[in-house]
Parts: structure tokens; C-alpha cells; sequence
């Protein structure tokens, strides 16, 4: 077996573990099977859980069996927030939730070979159980003072709002999923962020108090930029992995637009190239940083690993044609509109006639005033669908359209708006 675990720190995936030597020796010494696990809290998963998945895939490829679990359960529970209380969704919700999720997290994964992998719904273990089986069975290897040092756990008792029971008993939901894996599948390693450590480890201990094993635990660290925002936030909101909530083009424009000071963390974390590889891009990224090579290497990975190769090559040959570089009648519709969305852009009623393009060019911002649009035409720096206008005067026709019903202004080479006929 490689040892994977050297690879783990090599890539900084590594924040907290059990007995590393234990680790690594169960590690490499044969195949184990371990879990990754992801609560629906939302109809999709958002690019922060791309550190767990990776990491689920990288020990798959070092030969051993994963098991991805989407709580159904915990999920209609949620883990305690450190300053507000969770709201509480409706079963039904939260069930279809799961099973877009489950869909969601199967191409990360081989279902394929000897170390094939195992998705599991957790309600499918607790929803038969009891109250009073619960609190007897399972409640009862728990200590509380050890439960109130968890950090999410102390912050809310030491608030205003407190924390319910609810809320509270998330742990010892998420320590019982581990004994029940390891019961019903000999999983003796959990892993999961940083922030799960204290569930990671009640775990453990639960598992050690029932049935006497002693098994592991790994976290990975939460990815932050360097001003510290957590990854995959913006301010139109997160970065989800569902196509429906954002765009692959969106998708894609997120990690290419990283900082440089970033980028390197970010290869380390998700991309599956070699070290040399790697190092070769961050060495690119200090002498050539106005080249992008490492943004773009990894927003090409990663779209390709959520979205699908074809995908990323419509998105690749979208972001070339709204800077002059391909021609834009040839990107599809769906891509063209998500990445004019992406864009500053307005909405223009369909009626007797288009606006001029001085018109569009103040409306859409690219220009502070007629006046400054005229001049811009003038110095040969706007083009209309990557035609330069020549003309101060010049009107779009329904044959400029795109799709029928888009139009894409560019003021010099990077300032791009979108127009959509509506």
C-alpha cells in the first residue's frame, strides 16, 4: 500500500488525527474502509465539501473502501450552530434533499473493484430506534461535561439563545453512525473537517466503550483565503456543486479567479497531478503570475471533476469568446446566459427597435455617459458580438442577436456586459 498519509500532509489535508502511528499502520497495511459524512442542509453541496470528497477519492485510490453517508437523519436534527439555532426543515424536504445529494456524490467514488464504495442513509438505522432505546443504549456511554467542551456546544450555552436538546444530541447521533458502520461494516476510520473533530472523536470513544475496538479518525483542515473568508463564499452567496444552483460557468469563473496567494493551497487540496506537476504551476504562478496557468489549470480540473469533461469545454470556449478570442455564435445558449449573468448586463423589453449602442453602453455601466460611449467608439475600443463599432451612431438589429435574444458589448479586452431581449 502507498502511504497515503504522507500524501495527505504533503497536500496540508491533514488538521487533526488519532494515533499517527497507529494511523499510518492500518494505513499500510491492507485495505480498510472508512467514511465521509455530508448532512443535507441544502438541496446541494457547496465547494467547501469538495475537501472532503477529494480526500474520500484519494484514500480510494490508495486501495481502500469508502462509505459516503448523507444523513437523513442528522440532518433533520442539524449540527449546533455557534451563534444561532438551526431551523429546523420538514422531513419531506429534507428527504429529497438527501437523495439529490447521494446522486451528487457518486461521481467522486467507484462503485467498480474490490475497494468498491457504499452509499448509506443514516435514518435508516435511527429511525427505528426508540427514545428509551436511546437514551438506554446508546445516551448513556456519554458524559455531559465532556459534551458542553465542544466548541459550537459553548459557545451557545454561554449566549443569550442557549442551546435545546435537539440540537444538543447531534453528537451522540453522529457517534452512534460510526459504531453502526463499524458494526455493520468493519469502518474503522472516519473522516471528516476540522470542525467535526469533537463528533469525529465521540465517535471513537463510543465505539471503544461498547464494544472494546480501537479505531481512527482524520480531519481535514476548513480552506480560508488568505484575508480568511471560507471557500467557496461570495457575496451573491456560496459556490454550490449542482448546476442548477451555480452555473459551471460560474463554477469555473470562482477558481479562476482565486488569488495567486491562494492558488497553491487550493492545487495542493483538490487537484489529482503529481507533485512535480503542482510545484511546476506554483513555480509558474511567482514568475508568470498575469498568465494564470495555475488558476486555469485547476478550474479546468475541477469543473471537469463536478461537471463532466464536455462541460468544461463549453465553458472553457465560453470564457474565450466573451474576450474576442472564439467565435460567439457557436457557445450554446444555456452557457452564453449563465456567463452574461455572470457579467454586469441588463434586460432590454422587446419592442419596435434595439437601443443604440451608446445607449446599451451607458446602461450597462461599461461607460460613465453617452458622451464618454461616443469617445470610446471613436478610439476603436468597443465591439458589439467581437465586432469593433465604428460607427457613434450605430443601432443593433435582430440579426446581431445571439440566440435571438442576446447582445455582448466589450469595452477593451477585459470589460465584458451582456444585453438580453426579454
Amino acid at each position: 500500500m502507498i502511504d497515503i498519509l504522507d500524501e495527505l500532509h504533503w497536500r496540508g489535508m491533514v488538521a487533526h488525527s488519532t494515533d499517527e502511528a497507529a494511523l499510518r499502520s492500518a494505513l499500510t497495511s491492507g485495505s480498510i474502509t472508512y467514511y465521509a459524512g455530508f448532512d443535507p442542509s441544502a438541496p446541494s453541496l457547496q465547494l467547501g465539501n469538495l475537501v472532503l470528497l477529494v480526500t474520500a477519492r484519494r484514500l480510494q485510490l490508495a486501495g481502500h473502501r469508502p462509505i459516503i453517508l448523507v444523513g437523513g437523519s442528522t440532518g433533520l436534527i442539524g449540527d449546533p450552530k455557534p451563534d444561532a439555532e438551526r431551523t429546523l426543515r420538514d422531513p419531506e424536504v429534507v428527504a429529497g434533499w438527501v437523495e439529490k445529494i447521494k446522486e451528487q456524490v457518486r461521481p467522486f467514488v467507484s462503485f467498480e473493484g474490490k475497494n468498491s464504495a457504499i452509499v448509506v442513509n443514516n435514518l435508516d438505522w435511527t429511525a427505528p430506534l426508540s427514545a428509551l432505546e436511546f437514551l438506554r443504549d446508546i445516551g448513556r456511554h456519554f458524559r455531559v461535561n465532556k459534551m458542553i467542551q465542544k466548541e459550537a456546544v459553548s459557545a451557545r450555552l454561554n449566549s443569550e439563545i442557549g442551546i435545546g436538546y435537539t440540537e444538543f444530541s447531534y453528537q451522540i447521533l453522529q457517534a452512534y453512525d460510526y459504531l453502526e458502520l463499524y458494526r455493520r461494516y468493519g469502518c474503522v476510520l472516519q473522516i471528516g473537517g476540522s470542525d467535526q473533530w469533537g463528533n469525529i472523536t465521540g465517535g471513537i470513544e463510543l465505539i471503544r466503550r461498547v464494544t472494546g475496538a480501537t479505531v481512527h479518525g482524520l480531519a481535514t483542515p476548513l480552506l480560508t483565503d488568505a484575508e480568511g473568508r471560507k471557500l467557496g463564499k461570495t457575496e451573491g452567496g456560496a459556490v454550490y456543486l449542482s448546476a442548477e444552483l451555480t452555473s459551471p460557468y460560474a463554477f469555473y469563473q470562482y477558481l479562476y479567479n482565486v488569488p495567486d496567494a491562494d492558488v497553491g493551497t487550493y492545487l495542493r487540496a483538490f487537484s489529482f497531478r503529481s507533485r512535480e506537476e503542482i510545484e511546476e504551476l506554483e513555480k509558474a504562478t511567482a514568475e508568470r503570475p498575469a498568465a494564470r496557468e495555475a488558476q486555469r489549470a485547476l478550474a479546468e480540473e475541477l469543473t471537469t471533476l463536478v461537471h463532466g469533461a464536455d462541460e468544461c469545454a463549453r465553458v472553457v470556449a465560453a470564457s474565450r469568446a466573451l474576450f474576442g478570442r472564439a467565435e460567439l455564435r457557436d457557445i450554446d445558449e444555456r452557457t452564453l446566459a449563465a456567463a452574461l449573468h455572470e457579467a454586469p448586463h441588463i434586460q432590454v423589453p422587446a419592442g419596435d427597435g434595439l437601443p443604440p449602442v451608446v445607449d446599451l453602453l451607458t446602461s450597462v455601466g461599461l461607460t460613465p455617459s453617452k458622451s464618454a460611449a461616443r469617445r470610446a467608439i471613436q478610439e476603436g475600443g468597443i465591439s458589439l458580438n467581437n465586432v469593433r463599432v465604428t460607427d457613434v451612431e450605430a443601432v443593433p438589429t435582430s440579426a446581431d442577436l445571439l440566440h435571438n435574444r442576446f447582445l455582448v458589448l466589450r469595452r477593451g479586452r477585459r470589460h465584458v456586459a451582456g444585453v438580453e431581449i426579454v
